[in-house]
């Protein structure tokens, strides 16, 4: 099977061919030929399989065709909503690569930036709007946002915009656009409570398309963990950076202190770091991702900001600092590795209050996460060093080196 099997319209399948698509994954095959037939959708799939190309790909063809035989087409005919802003520009992307060739305009609409050139664009003409709710919402109740053109609703990573509480601005938006639209709903990860509320926006008619329910990870990527103080990871991290210096490593942490505070302990042995997570600004934050994607610097320490759906080309390492609040979140978080074909590998450290999550991480994959068990005599060395003393891990090691050179020189 080829995209051009799908009959899809030239201009949109010289963008396909620019940008190296040349056959659709198992969610694409399933899910554009329903969303070319105009029905509502509910799909849940493994990170890092091509969801966004399989709702863009179709929306694309689908108003491509619409502004050829109309020129009069005008307002949004599709908004796609994210929960991210990271998301929403990446998202926005997609749809500009794959229709460069098409007469389909794509904007992102996010908070945190000036509204004036998002109301100047809207005002010139948008087809596809990619947006977060905030901003969306601001724009609707100040009059610059028409919602009455609206032919399709996407909710990218539907169970988080669920789980956020949009539920109720979705609801308020759903009485603003017309009722005879199409909506799509997906997702990497989804419960019973998300399921409920998904299908009380959608038809009954709905398509439900659910790819490896009882592994919601990609199976390129391999999981390890290793059980150490909380006090004591940051030693762990070097190890794995210094063991891996040519690789991109990306590094969660639980909140934006400890995302701060890891850098700076990673500073203090020469290891240069990028930090992304709330407290910066839309512009700092988009220079960071930008400067991690070209691997500029090679290590990223961020919070779950992050983890949704982004995709950063080539993040070989995933490094669970520390292990997330919820289990479905490390799906989220590791599937930034080992995404299209390519193998990744999931390292996490868990300390001894973390164990009860890791062991409903473990549940929530269907698998145990294989044990890296550290050396005890390296380990108790690492414990009485701090990094205060400007130690870095190799004059650490070094010692340890010397202490057991010591030991078996004592033994003969």
């Amino acid at each position: 099977m080829k995209f051009n099997d799908y009959n899809l319209h030239p201009q949109l399948q010289k963008g396909i061919e620019k940008a190296g698509l040349k056959k659709p994954t198992d969610i694409q095959f399933k899910v554009i030929p329903h969303i070319l037939k105009g029905e509502d959708v509910l799909a849940v799939a493994q990170t890092g399989t091509g969801k966004t190309a399989a709702f863009a790909i179709p929306v694309l063809h689908q108003l491509h065709v619409q502004k050829q035989r109309s020129r009069r087409q005008d307002g949004v005919r599709c908004l796609v909503m994210v929960p991210t802003h990271e998301l929403a520009l990446q998202v926005a992307e997609v749809f500009d690569k794959l229709g460069k060739h098409t007469a389909v305009k794509t904007l992102a609409l996010i908070g945190g930036v000036d509204q004036a050139p998002q109301i100047a664009s809207l005002e010139k003409g948008v087809d596809v709007l990619v947006a977060t709710p905030g901003r969306l919402f601001d724009l609707i109740s100040q009059g610059h946002m028409r919602t009455s053109r609206i032919q399709m609703l996407i909710l990218d990573e539907a169970d988080h915009m669920l789980d956020l509480g949009f539920i109720h601005d979705i609801r308020d938006l759903q009485r603003k656009i017309p009722r005879n639209r199409q909506t799509m709903f997906f997702s990497a990860t989804i419960n019973g409570r998300i399921k409920k509320l998904a299908y009380n926006l959608v038809s009954k008619d709905a398509i439900r398309i659910q790819f490896s329910p009882k592994d919601p990870v990609s199976k390129n990527v391999d999981h390890f963990v290793s059980f150490v103080e909380m006090d004591d990871k940051r030693f762990f991290l070097e190890r794995v950076i210094r063991e891996h210096s040519n690789s991109k490593v990306l590094v969660f942490v639980r909140t934006k202190v400890r995302a701060e505070r890891v850098a700076k302990a990673m500073e203090r042995v020469n290891i240069e770091s990028l930090t992304l997570h709330g407290d910066k600004d839309q512009k700092a934050r988009n220079e960071v991702l930008n400067t991690f994607k070209r691997g500029h610097i090679q290590v990223l320490i961020a919070t779950d900001i992050s983890a949704r759906g982004i995709d950063i080309p080539n993040v070989e390492y995933v490094v669970n600092y520390d292990l997330p609040d919820k289990a479905e979140n490390y799906v989220h978080r590791v599937g930034r590795t080992g995404r299209a074909k390519n193998r990744g590998q999931a390292v996490s450290f868990c300390s001894p209050d973390e164990k009860d999550m890791l062991k409903e991480i473990e549940a929530f994959i269907n698998k145990p996460i294989d044990r890296l068990e550290v050396d005890s005599l390296e380990y108790k060395n690492m414990r009485l060093m701090s990094d205060e003393s400007g130690m870095t891990l190799k004059d650490m090691m070094k010692e340890i080196e010397e202490i057991e050179e010591r030991d078996r020189k004592k033994r003969k």
